[in-house]
């Protein structure tokens, strides 16, 4: 491990500890933690390895049980928008490759905020917040609601039990119903 298996540890630690959190934010500070340089070319060139470790297997990963059913039955009567702290690019390719870029109205990704998404769509959309729902899994999903008085519904990992022992509203495992 080039940089010690503490800064490893480290890294592992915050990086769950803060999912929905774009790795242009993330990498400088782990940069940092490694007492490497955080210029913009070398912030650059570790997300584009992560970019390479990450996006096949996003693609590949399991769906969570309902969701692809639940998206493909209710895009014509729903507006779904895809907020997610992965790139821009990056996440319309990998709904182009799964076949889902006709599920959503609309796609950002970083380096836009989720809470200015929410609050830009419910402004552009013409919806009130109590018309709207943020589905999510992380901190900056529920800060995005929360900071725009919209309902928030939790989906329980393994990855957010800090957020599960903190909210007090709704949450899923998976949409099998």
């Amino acid at each position: 491990l080039p940089f010690g298996e503490e800064v490893v540890k480290l890294v592992n630690q915050h990086h769950e500890a803060h999912g929905g959190v774009s790795r242009y934010n993330k990498i400088p500070l782990y940069l940092d933690w490694a007492g490497e340089p955080a210029n913009p070319i070398q912030i650059q060139e570790f997300c584009h390895r992560f970019s390479n470790l990450v996006q096949q297997a996003v693609i590949d990963s399991p769906w969570v049980p309902g969701v692809h059913k639940y998206l493909k039955s209710n895009h014509a009567r729903q507006d779904f928008i895809l907020i997610t702290a992965t790139p821009q690019e990056e996440i319309e390719q990998i709904l182009h490759t799964l076949e889902l870029t006709c599920c959503f109205r609309e796609v950002h990704g970083a380096p836009k905020t989720k809470s200015n998404v929410v609050k830009d769509a419910l402004k552009r959309l013409h919806y009130f917040p109590d018309q709207a729902l943020v589905i999510g899994d992380s901190e900056t999903d529920f800060d995005a609601a929360k900071q725009n008085n919209v309902a928030f519904l939790l989906r329980r990992t393994t990855l957010n039990q800090k957020l599960q022992n903190e909210f007090q509203g709704p949450s899923f495992d998976n949409l099998n119903f």
